[in-house]
């Protein structure tokens, strides 16, 4: 079960009566470390004390601001992925992202983010940012579970068609 941030509750509330401007604020800090100056008053009163990858906290805070249609279901960014039409564009893209280093990171995951936003593919941001908190862990576990949560959900959606194509056919 993934972590529940207070961080990402609170950006949640800013969709249900929708808060254009505080979203837009959130989309000024991408690209940007520790944000923009505007994301402050949004993002520092809920970064844990003891925690000092911050700039991470504001990175997935200004992803949401580009693509604030959140899920609960307990989805990775490699099930994200599989969601999306199995275009060779679109693994070498995910491929690329799996292979970021923590200094990339932020490239990467804005075109991911804005791809699901494309395709209105909802993002559990629970899971994002606990997901990215823990990229660097020497035993790659997090880009190891999003690509088998990829490349087992495309297996499936694969055999899946086989199916109702055979079916069809008969």
């Amino acid at each position: 079960m993934t972590k529940i941030y207070p961080l990402i509750e609170q950006l949640e509330k800013l969709t249900v009566k929708p808060d254009r401007a505080g979203l837009a604020k959130l989309r000024r800090g991408l690209g940007k470390s520790l944000g923009s100056a505007e994301m402050y008053p949004l993002i520092i009163p809920f970064l844990p004390r003891n925690d000092y990858h911050h700039s991470r906290y504001f990175l997935v805070a200004a992803l949401f601001g580009l693509h604030p249609q959140s899920t609960a279901r307990e989805e990775s960014i490699g099930t994200v992925f599989s969601h999306m039409d199995a275009s060779e564009s679109v693994e070498k893209r995910f491929i690329a992202l799996l292979n970021a280093h923590e200094d990339e990171l932020d490239y990467h995951l804005r075109q991911a983010v804005s791809l699901a936003r494309s395709r209105e593919i909802p993002i559990n941001y629970h899971r994002l940012l606990n997901d990215i908190l823990n990229w660097s862990h020497e035993e790659r576990y997090v880009q190891y579970n999003w690509a088998k949560d990829y490349w087992v959900a495309s297996q499936n959606e694969t055999t899946t068609d086989k199916i109702v194509d055979t079916i069809s056919i008969k």
